[in-house]
């Protein structure tokens, strides 16, 4: 009888309904991924960060059987995490970056709603995290700019994201314990846009201030201050070392190519939806921070000095 119905419903082009199929089951067989951009409106999601990371998650997320919710949220950012949690659209939900909106899921880490976030890890924090340790990686990519002997380095970026804060808190406590000569630190904030984050250090150099080297918060405004200082007449990496964060590929096509610390971002989406699923089936979860690998390249001067 199986057989000659499930016959007769091809014939007939019948489809299962898979939505009220999920309905009488209490489940949506999807998840949610979410960018909250509180901090910068005008943050594309062809960014190559999020580009990678949602290739990543679409991958994990799909060969586990679900479907995949996108949302982006800008200002006013009001409710938006308690929304996403009363419309129960997806069985769980993936935040990529706190934003400024740490506060917000501390507030929804005490609801029922199973979600992770990829961000900074915080000490007190009550949502689980997967992400770099960026204090680390960080204070990696400083050390390395002092070993190689740049005493004056800047940081570019914009301390008031989460993520960007640890960096800069990495790179600070680098300089505090480097070598003697080794100057204070100095903060250029720029936002995380290519254009905006050219103008920010631009203005810095025709200041006329003295630095030889940048450590910038993402490879997307190192990428940028490279712009500026060849703009400025100056050169890299003779006048000023660049390193970057992320490890995009891009990074390894840009001339000079970048010095970048790498996430390893196929592996956070991995732990992401795991995570997730884990919290779905109401197992209890911990949060990931994973080392950051410092890749060399020119634009530090470093494999130039290596081949001598």
């Amino acid at each position: 009888m199986r057989d000659r119905i499930l016959k007769i419903a091809h014939q007939h082009g019948y489809v299962a309904n898979s939505t009220a199929r999920n309905l009488r089951a209490g489940r949506t067989q999807t998840l949610s991924v979410v960018i909250p951009l509180a901090h910068e409106r005008g943050q594309d999601l062809t960014d190559p960060f999020f580009a990678y990371m949602l290739s990543h998650l679409a991958d994990e997320i799909t060969q586990r059987g679900y479907g995949m919710h996108l949302k982006k949220v800008l200002p006013p950012m009001q409710g938006w995490m308690q929304r996403m949690v009363a419309e129960r659209r997806s069985d769980g939900i993936i935040v990529i970056g706190q934003s400024t909106e740490h506060d917000t899921l501390e507030q929804a880490a005490r609801t029922q709603m199973p979600f992770v976030v990829w961000g900074g890890h915080f000490g007190q924090q009550n949502y689980c995290v997967v992400g770099t340790d960026n204090v680390q990686a960080a204070r990696l990519a400083t050390e390395h700019l002092l070993k190689i002997g740049r005493r004056r380095i800047v940081f570019v970026g914009d301390p008031s994201i989460p993520e960007i804060k640890l960096r800069c808190d990495g790179y600070q406590q680098a300089l505090a314990q480097g070598p003697a000569g080794t100057a204070a630190a100095t903060i250029v904030k720029a936002h995380m846009t290519p254009e905006a984050a050219y103008e920010s250090v631009l203005a810095h150099i025709r200041k006329g201030k003295r630095f030889d080297a940048i450590f910038a918060a993402t490879d997307i405004i190192a990428i940028s201050a490279m712009r500026a200082v060849s703009a400025s007449g100056l050169k890299i990496p003779d006048d000023i070392a660049v390193v970057g964060f992320d490890g995009i590929d891009m990074g390894a096509h840009v001339h000079p190519t970048l010095t970048t610390v790498a996430q390893d971002l196929n592996r956070g989406a991995r732990l992401l939806v795991d995570l997730l699923l884990k919290r779905i089936a109401g197992e209890a979860v911990e949060s990931v921070a994973m080392a950051g690998e410092l890749v060399v390249r020119e634009s530090c001067g470093a494999v130039r000095t290596a081949n001598l």
